[in-house]
């Protein structure tokens, strides 16, 4: 059957003319040019659109578009997520954090991983479509990667970025898109969109009304480098405008952003999304408008075409009043659907190469490998006395500390839900034993902030012995009959968005009912809670709202004491003594929860108490200490000391942990820290007092097994930091100053705790000086730098070699600047030469006025593996004659 036949006989349809609407028109490839495959998106969305009506239009303009049935567009939801894995879809592989990944230094790992998320995407969006889900995160637009710059470590969402550096960010962000959108030369896997453009690092507090003022070197020069290549190198379909404003005018109503740079600098072919109601924003948040109508309208016209939120229903009226016109509506709606086009939506079944994945492609065995293998490679050895990789393989180990069995810590946000997360303790169990791995938590994450209650609190009945509480599984609507399942669940710390969590439990909607005894650990004031995404922590019982449906209920010796219908969601018990107590909880989950957890804040003495005496039995101690993305994050309602509402006031520990690990480090034993963390901590006391340090960051499903395999020599670490770990936030400007002067390695000029590359081996290398292909070029020319790198050692293992320049010295000038970077893997004894082409960009600097110039004079060129010292030995120059030009 030819495609003209194939496309009438199922995609015939009842077309209406906007001026004879009761008229029925079968539409076919040559009446209704959209259904015909051999035009070119843009073509077919330019037809589709002409058919609409006005309201039809404008309900494409918001992320929940419905359907169109007399044009047979179905419904579609813009928003999915894609961080680090697939996200709020259900089981898909979860690799480490993006801060991780940046830490790999490794651009070929990172477009595997980008591979996978797209494959595993797409797969998802075609099991959706086979059962009829159009809901939200089961589309094909993905509002990933974020390249923002993480300038200051107090942004709590700048675990979500590539780091600190626009050379590196953009060498990461081009892969990931290039990744997620596949490679076929007609259709996308699916659509990236790089965010949030752009100078969007904090404050969270602040983010619907706050005014980045930065200058026009610093926009060129640090904050827009990477949105460019994404878009230029990596060919980006989407961009997502950002909810701050830029001297004076919101990111999403900015035609110098939008337009003068995205379209007309970089030639963007794609749409604009803005971020989250950064439409309405631009009326509630930044009053840069009216009214919504006016937002809308000034959004439009600067090149916004599609708003996450509602803001954009009053674009009908914004037409209708002439504040914007007919014509820029239809290019908006326009450049929405030929992006759909180009995905393949509405081809004849079968024609798209990528229709064939499904279910099947998700979380395979290779997919979980390469988790595994992102994880070994992100892990950054920060100190290492000798006493790693352990020797003694029949070491007793303790595992002390709050991170040591979190899910979360592991996990990270914007996640997937991995299908068999391995935290630490359970890694370390696997490579060890579990008799030779004992664990102790020693304190919560930070005062205020409630934990999981640890298994050895609990147990399922009062004759057993094992710890944990039984779970019983039923189907949604009660807790009667038999269950679908039952088992012993050590803890209560989960994370089942969209995901079955026992087998014959479906993955929607159901019921859970966890009983047993709780048994504190010394009499004491204990607070109490259940967590979960229904949470609510104002709820008023006059409202009209009192009498919706429980979520959970918490009964403590067989009396109901908390639900989610409570003023306040903690509930304050005094224990008199430590006889165990019942515990029962009845938990109605529904399929968009996250996650779920019971628990606690107890008293701190005991744990601290317990946590040595476990020590003290161990040949050596491991500290897992850091953060979580329940303390850093996107917006959050967190504020205790050192945290304010997803940011942090403080960069060094929590003081509970900084106290476990200062009481740790009395008992003469050895010390291990692992840090888990999205950003930079400032650890000095472990730097001085621990024998090691190792930077894990949200490793991921797999994160426990390279952490054990890294202590134990079978993963030779050779991450590197992607950010500066500083003293102090008292040696950083104020955080809502967005100037790059003393920010970042290239600008900041007192000491650090660790700098920017920074990360040792078990291996040992040795550099050859670098030579380049000619040592005087024109500007314009490219340069070729070359260098013998050898490893000395008798451990194979990689080494990431890093080329940074120092140009001719302007006012402006950055103290050097990543320019080159590559991740080699060398045997014991071998060498390898590793080249670098530098080409006028790589050589550029910005002026003051945001202009980029290769300049004459003298380069310096530093080849190693880390950041050149002054005065450099190995160093070479570079003599630039002339001056040329760079475009934007």
């Amino acid at each position: 059957m030819n495609v003209t036949s194939y496309v009438v006989l199922l995609f015939t349809i009842s077309c209406f003319s906007s001026a004879l609407a009761q008229t029925p028109i079968a539409c076919t490839p040559a009446t209704c040019a959209y259904l015909n495959p051999e035009l070119t998106p843009v073509a077919r969305a330019k037809d589709l659109v002409s058919r609409m009506t006005l309201q039809e239009e404008v309900s494409q303009t918001m992320n929940a578009a419905p359907a169109i049935p007399r044009l047979g567009v179905p419904s579609y939801e813009w928003w999915s997520e894609a961080l680090h894995g697939v996200a709020r879809a259900g089981v898909a592989t979860n690799f480490p954090q993006s801060i991780g990944l940046a830490a790999t230094f490794d651009t070929g790992l990172m477009r595997q991983v980008a591979d996978v998320i797209g494959t595993e995407g797409r797969a998802k969006y075609n099991e959706a479509q086979r059962a009829g889900d159009h809901r939200r995160f089961s589309g094909l637009t993905f509002w990933s990667p974020n390249i923002n710059i993480f300038r200051d470590p107090r942004w709590g969402r700048g675990q979500e970025t590539f780091g600190e550096d626009p050379f590196l960010t953009a060498r990461m962000g081009v892969e990931f898109t290039r990744g997620l959108q596949g490679d076929d030369p007609k259709f996308l896997l699916l659509v990236a969109t790089p965010k949030h453009y752009a100078v969007h690092s904090g404050p969270e507090q602040d983010r619907h009304h706050f005014n980045a003022q930065i200058s026009d070197h610093d926009l060129e020069d640090t904050y827009l480098p990477a949105f460019r290549a994404s878009i230029v190198e990596g060919r980006a379909a989407s961009i997502m405008c950002a909810y701050n404003a830029i001297d004076g005018k919101p990111a999403c109503a900015s035609d110098m952003l939008l337009q003068k740079h995205l379209r007309d600098a970089w030639k963007f072919d794609g749409f604009v999304v803005s971020d989250c109601d950064s439409v309405a924003d631009v009326y509630r948040g930044h009053h840069f408008a009216s009214d919504d109508a006016h937002a809308s309208a000034v959004s439009l016209k600067a090149g916004t075409d599609l708003d996450c939120g509602s803001a954009y229903r009053a674009l009908a009226l914004a037409v209708k009043s002439g504040l914007v016109s007919k014509a820029e509506l239809d290019i908006a709606v326009e450049r929405l659907f030929a992006g759909r086009f180009r995905l393949g939506m509405f081809d004849p079944p079968g024609s798209v190469p990528y229709d064939r994945l499904s279910a099947s492609s998700i979380d395979t065995p290779a997919n979980r490998e390469l988790a595994l293998r992102a994880a070994r490679e992100s892990l950054v050895l920060l100190k290492n006395d000798g006493i790693l990789p352990i020797k003694n393989k029949d070491a007793t180990i303790a595992a002390i500390g709050p991170t040591a069995d979190l899910l979360e810590a592991i996990e990270g946000n914007y996640n997937g839900e991995a299908a068999e997360p391995v935290t630490p303790l359970l890694g370390l169990r696997r490579e060890f034993g579990v008799d030779r791995v004992l664990y102790a938590p020693g304190s919560i994450l930070a005062a205020g902030l409630p934990a999981p209650i640890p298994s050895q609190y609990l147990r399922p009945d009062e004759k057993s012995m094992r710890t944990g509480l039984k779970a019983e599984f039923f189907a949604d609507g009660g807790f009667t009959g038999q269950p679908l399942a039952t088992r012993i669940d050590a803890k209560v710390n989960f994370d089942w968005n969209r995901v079955s969590p026992a087998s014959g439990v479906p993955p929607g909607n159901f019921a859970v009912r966890w009983t047993g005894e709780l048994v504190p650990p010394i009499a004491g004031e204990y607070m109490l809670s259940f967590r979960c995404i229904k949470r609510s922590t104002t709820y008023d019982p006059t409202s009209a709202t009192a009498h919706s449906p429980l979520h959970y209920r918490l009964y403590l010796d067989d009396k109901e004491v908390l639900d989610d219908h409570a003023r306040y969601q903690d509930l304050k018990v005094v224990f008199n003594d430590t006889k165990p107590h019942a515990i029962r909880v009845e938990y109605m989950h529904s399929s968009e929860d996250r996650f779920v957890d019971l628990e606690w804040q107890p008293p701190a003495q005991p744990m601290l108490d317990e946590a040595l005496a476990t020590a003290r039995k161990a040949d050596v101690v491991v500290a897992f200490v850091g953060l979580s993305p329940n303390l850093e994050g996107e917006e959050m309602p967190v504020y205790t000391e050192g945290f304010a509402g997803g940011d942090r006031t403080m960069i060094g520990l929590p003081a509970v942990q900084q106290h476990l690990l200062e009481e740790l480090g009395k008992l003469g034993k050895p010390l291990l820290v692992v840090l888990t963390s999205g950003s930079e901590v400032s650890i000095p006391w472990a730097q001085e007092h621990a024998n090691a340090v190792l930077a894990a960051w949200y490793p991921g499903e797999s994160g426990g097994t390279a952490i054990a395999e890294t202590l134990t020599g079978k993963n030779n670490p050779a991450g590197r930091l992607p950010v500066t770990f500083y003293r102090s936030v008292t040696d950083l400007p104020e955080f809502s100053d967005y100037a790059m002067a003393n920010r970042t390695y290239r600008y900041f000029q007192g000491p650090v705790l660790y700098p920017f590359g920074f990360g040792l081996s078990y291996s040992t290398f040795e550099y050859g000086k670098a030579s380049v292909s000619q040592p005087a070029v024109r500007a314009g020319e490219v340069v070729k730098v070359s260098v013998n790198v050898r490893n000395t050692s008798p451990v194979a293992g990689d080494e990431v070699v890093q080329l940074y320049v120092t140009p001719p010295r302007t006012p402006e000038s950055p103290r050097l600047a990543l320019e080159g970077f590559q991740r080699v893997h060398l045997a014991a004894g071998e060498s390898r030469d590793v080249t670098f082409p530098l080409d006028a960009r790589a050589l550029s600097e910005v002026d003051r006025n945001g202009d980029r110039h290769e300049l004459p004079g003298e380069y310096t060129i530093s080849v190693g593996g880390s950041q050149p010292a002054p005065g450099d030995l190995r160093a070479v120059h570079l003599q630039v004659t002339g001056e040329l030009a760079l475009p934007r």
